[in-house]
């Protein structure tokens, strides 16, 4: 399953999939892992897909520099 960080709780790391929001344990994410963050989640190993999560912070940039460009 693939999703996107989106914040930290507690004991919980809370990640968006599919427009849904899912809680997983802090322990099986590695300890550099931030909010936005790509990742992958098999059981109970997160791999943090740099690639992606480059791409989607330069789309966002993109976003926010066309929003106060006008």
């Amino acid at each position: 399953m693939k999703g996107i960080i989106d914040r930290f709780e507690e004991e919980l790391v809370v990640v968006e999939m599919d427009g849904e929001m899912k809680d997983f344990p802090k322990t099986i994410f590695p300890p550099e892992v931030v909010a936005g963050d790509v990742v992958q989640i098999e059981a109970d190993k997160v791999i943090v897909l740099k690639d992606e999560t480059d791409k989607l912070k330069k789309e966002i940039e993109d976003l926010m520099a066309d929003v106060w460009e006008d």
